[in-house]
């Protein structure tokens, strides 16, 4: 799973190779930042625990066991690294009704979307998975954006791939609900005014 490159770069690091640490901080840190920022909702709480990501990362390098990516295992030790973080503050993010969601409205919001000019699209699904608590937005993010596998995914938060993908339904019901806001005169546009 490991790639002959990442185990390089692996020994490089456990050889004491400084320049090696760097490459590897450089080559992942907008994959740990993005994920720490979509589930902190916080820039300077995101950029210290990408920080203490990458201290642990060094710390425990050697106990990397090579059985899966190393992009996966980075991964799950940002994942857990947030969650830490969010336990310490006891941080609490309202989650969103779901209770009135129908397939038909994820249809019509899909429709809707179609619409929008791509990078309008972009920018509004961020900014509402921006909204949703942090395990769903870091599934939604590790999912669409970094395009991991369930598999993957379940290797880093630590659960059943069967699990992620019924979390991942729930993470994108969710989003359902907020992009239904943002929506509206769209949805009304081009359906009328019925919901």
């Amino acid at each position: 799973m490991t790639t002959n490159d990442e185990i390089i770069l692996i020994e490089a690091i456990n050889n004491g190779d400084t320049r090696a640490y760097a490459l590897l901080v450089d080559r992942y840190k907008d994959l740990v930042y993005t994920l720490a920022l979509r589930m902190l909702k916080h820039k300077e709480e995101a950029e210290e625990v990408a920080q203490d990501t990458f201290v642990k990362v060094f710390k425990s390098l050697d106990k990397f066991k090579g059985d899966s990516k190393f992009s996966t295992w980075i991964y799950r030790v940002a994942y857990n690294t947030c969650l830490d973080n969010i336990k310490k503050n006891k941080k609490y993010i309202n989650n969103v009704a779901i209770d009135e969601y129908t397939f038909n409205k994820l249809d019509t919001i899909d429709n809707a979307l179609d619409n929008i000019i791509k990078e309008e699209k972009s920018v509004l699904i961020k900014n509402c998975i921006n909204k949703l608590p942090e395990d769903s937005s870091a599934l939604l993010t590790l999912f669409y954006f970094e395009e991991l596998s369930l598999e993957e995914i379940s290797k880093i938060i630590n659960v059943e791939a069967n699990t992620v993908k019924v979390k991942l339904f729930r993470a994108r019901k969710k989003l359902a609900v907020i992009l239904e806001q943002y929506l509206q005169p769209q949805i009304r546009m081009n359906y009328g005014t019925g919901r």
